[in-house]
């Protein structure tokens, strides 16, 4: 029973520290709002500048701290294994698979609950990709997101609880990352994408494999997604004399989705049951994993506070 305090302990820590990661930059936030509204108010209307400072306060601000309160945990380094170029293909077309499944899950039930409610459920990811600068969106949804999210979600995380086995740390990798996220448009393909991108980290030992999947993920559903938009937008307003270039950006997109389909598709439903999950890093193990990660103080706040935030985008309260 000591035993199992103790762990629980640990989890409720790392639910501590996952509500602070949430908490802190809010206040940072408030602080450079108020900051640059005394120079120019105007500026803090500004989407882009928005996205920067969202991004700055989110990644940047936070990170020392957020290592500092992890680095109180005990860490176990994983084995560092290098893919194949097979692989690593292979993994970008499920990366992608992925992320168009977990997207129409999120359009179906928010589609159904917005009926329901009758309102609209927003994704706030949509809108600052709309509403950004495209090379705002390149800085911070493709470069910037990915690296600090890896850091955050992945390494910092799987380094802490492999020690329990890799399928509780796939598990809670996802679930964090979904959370995380505090809206139901994006929390099915964050769970489904984190809960990769934690297998690849896991296999690899190495972080730069899932930030590469991650920007790429990324990438398409906003840059690369802005100019297929925009160009099959020209195409369809002026069908009899299309430009090349506009045939040129929608036909490759479809080719690279479509290709990506095939691939990542197969990959999910003929090597599922085949894939292996290295436990050999499994230092500790535990009667109930879910119970013991979960049901802890630090844990239950973490969760508590995402569901509230989630619940606000629907506008139910």
């Amino acid at each position: 029973m000591e035993k199992l305090d103790e762990n629980r302990k640990i989890f409720s820590r790392i639910g501590f520290n996952y509500l602070a990661l949430a908490l802190i930059p809010i206040l940072f936030q408030i602080l450079l709002v108020n900051i640059i509204a005394l120079w120019d108010v105007t500026l803090i209307r500004n989407t882009n500048i928005q996205t920067v400072l969202s991004s700055l306060t989110n990644y940047l601000l936070i990170l020392p701290i957020f290592m500092y309160l992890m680095g109180k945990i005990e860490s176990t380094p994983i084995n560092k294994k290098n893919l194949s170029l097979k692989t690593t293909i292979e993994y970008f077309c499920i990366a992608l698979t992925l992320m168009w499944i977990g997207n129409m899950i999120g359009l179906i039930i928010t589609t159904i609950i917005g009926n329901t409610l009758t309102n609209d459920v927003i994704n706030p990811i949509e809108q600052i990709i709309q509403n950004s600068s495209i090379y705002v969106n390149l800085l911070v949804i493709s470069i910037l997101a990915p690296i600090f999210e890896e850091l955050f979600f992945r390494k910092l995380l799987i380094d802490r609880t492999i020690k329990y086995g890799a399928k509780l740390s796939i598990f809670l990798s996802a679930l964090i990352f979904a959370l995380f996220h505090g809206n139901l448009s994006q929390f099915f393909y964050a769970f489904l994408l984190g809960g990769f991108f934690a297998f690849v980290y896991i296999k690899t030992g190495k972080i730069i494999y899932s930030i590469s999947l991650h920007a790429f993920v990324n990438f398409f559903g906003s840059v690369a997604s802005i100019f297929f938009s925009t160009s099959l937008s020209n195409i369809t307003q002026n069908i009899n004399s299309a430009n090349i270039g506009d045939i040129g950006i929608v036909a490759t997109y479809l080719i690279i989705l479509l290709f990506a389909w095939i691939v990542g598709l197969n990959a999910i439903f003929t090597k599922y049951d085949k894939v292996e999950i290295n436990e050999s890093k499994r230092e500790i193990y535990l009667e109930k994993p879910i119970v013991t990660s979960l049901l802890n103080i630090g844990m239950i706040l973490f969760i508590a506070y995402h569901i509230f935030r989630i619940v606000m985008t629907l506008k139910i309260i």
